[in-house]
C-alpha cells in the first residue's frame, strides 16, 4: 500500500502576532488560529527554545481539548544543534532513539508531559519514514484514556531571561 502523509506547519512565527497585543488576545490568536486544528504537536528543541512563551503556551494549548480543539499528540525533536546543558545540576536523561538530553533545558511543559508518558522525545529523525512513525504514534496516543497529560504548570508570563542557562528539573 501507498502511505500518504501531509504536514502543515501551525507554528508561530515572530511576526505573526501583534507584540502589543495583551497576553489574553495573544493566547486566543495562538490556540484559534495556529493550534485549532493540529493533531500533533512537534516541538523542535534548540538551545533557547525552553525559553519561548510561545512554545510553552503553543504546548499548553495543544493537549488541552476544548470545544474548540481537540487534543493534539505530543512530541519533541532535538534539534542538531540541542546541547546537553553541561553544568552538574542538571540530570541527564536519553531520547527514544538514544541520544542524552537534560530536562533542565527542554520545555518545562513538554517535559512534564514525557515524565506523564504522553509525549516522547527523539534526536532529529534520519528518515521521513521515521519521522512519520513518531507522528502517528503520538496521534493515536492523544485520546488514550490511560495516558493523560500533564498540563498543571503554570504559563510563562514572558520569556526567560537571555542569561538564565536552565530551569530546575
Amino acid at each position: 500500500p501507498i502511505l500518504l502523509c501531509h504536514y502543515i506547519s501551525r507554528s508561530v512565527q515572530d511576526d505573526d502576532i501583534d507584540p502589543n497585543n495583551k497576553t489574553e488576545t495573544t493566547r486566543q490568536v495562538i490556540r484559534d488560529r495556529f493550534i485549532s486544528q493540529s493533531s500533533v504537536t512537534i516541538v523542535l528543541i534548540g538551545q533557547n527554545t525552553w525559553k519561548r512563551k510561545y512554545v510553552d503556551w503553543e504546548i499548553g494549548y495543544s493537549i488541552k481539548k476544548t470545544s474548540q480543539n481537540t487534543r493534539s499528540g505530543l512530541i519533541g525533536i532535538l534539534l542538531p544543534s540541542y546541547q546537553p546543558h553541561a553544568l552538574g545540576s542538571c540530570s541527564y536523561s536519553l531520547s527514544e532513539n538514544g541520544t542524552v538530553y537534560t530536562p533542565c533545558n527542554v520545555p518545562p511543559r513538554l517535559y512534564d508531559n514525557i515524565q506523564a508518558g504522553f509525549a516522547k522525545i527523539y534526536s532529529y529523525p534520519t528518515s521521513h519514514y521515521e519521522l512519520m512513525a513518531w507522528i502517528h504514534e503520538a496521534f493515536q496516543k492523544r485520546n488514550n484514556i490511560h495516558v493523560a497529560p500533564n498540563n498543571n504548570r503554570t504559563y510563562f508570563s514572558s520569556n526567560r531571561g537571555e542569561h538564565q542557562n536552565y530551569w530546575q528539573a
